[in-house]
């Protein structure tokens, strides 16, 4: 596939995204919507249905990922040196959230990745940012840690992203300040756990879990799958 290809492409998701985003906080991301972004944006149908097959559902995720990029971008433009960890976590989801230019679009996204057809893309999209975000930042775990991180920080990030929803403070304040307090539980939670896992008495009931832990391994990226570019040796 050539680069004026994708790049095509890419122009043509981004009209569609664009187009559609006018009529989200209206009809919502719903078939209407899709119809509307297909007329305002001057596409066949048969062109925007193929790259987005199952029309606004897949305009909702491509806008889920826009945000991402956005906030990667920002991440690697930002000087973090000065920031603790745990203050870098914060500014990366301060900034996935200052990426959202309609807080409707992401409001109507909530609601219809809450629908059970939908809850598995809308799962998929936490995970994908929180990975995002922990790869952005140096993450190095191999073991069941990788999948711990992650799966703690997704709690964080639902959480803020409900609390920013109905966040009127100004320059949403009161949205940073959640973030940090919810970080600094999780920071409390880990102290925590360091600690009972240097409590002498403790350590002949941790060997079992800790062994069988220690036996999970983060998921090896694939590069057999169609569509892979593979370099010759």
């Amino acid at each position: 596939m050539s680069a004026a290809h994708d790049q095509a492409e890419v122009k043509l998701r981004d009209s569609l995204l664009d187009a559609a985003l006018m009529h989200v906080p209206f009809d919502g991301w719903s078939e209407a919507t899709f119809q509307r972004a297909v007329q305002d944006a001057g596409v066949d149908e048969v062109l925007a249905r193929a790259v987005f097959p199952r029309g606004a559902v897949d305009l909702a995720v491509a806008y889920h990922k826009r945000g991402d990029a956005l906030m990667l971008a920002r991440l690697a433009s930002e000087d973090l040196s000065g920031l603790r960890f745990s203050e870098k976590i914060a500014a990366a989801l301060r900034f996935r959230l200052q990426a959202v230019d309609d807080k409707e679009a992401v409001r109507r996204g909530s609601t219809l990745f809450a629908l059970p057809h939908y809850a598995a893309d809308g799962a998929g999209l936490i995970w994908g940012t929180v990975d995002a975000i922990w790869d952005a930042l140096g993450d190095s775990s191999e073991d069941i840690n990788w999948y711990t991180k992650r799966a703690t920080l997704a709690g964080v990030y639902s959480a803020s992203v409900l609390f920013w929803l109905g966040d009127d403070s100004l320059q949403h304040q009161a949205t940073w300040d959640f973030v940090d307090r919810r970080i600094a539980n999780v920071m409390q939670f880990e102290k925590l756990k360091a600690g009972v896992r240097k409590n002498p008495f403790l350590k002949p009931f941790l060997s079992g879990p800790e062994w069988l832990a220690s036996q999970v391994r983060r998921p090896q990226k694939r590069d057999d799958l169609p569509g892979t570019h593979k370099p010759r040796g």
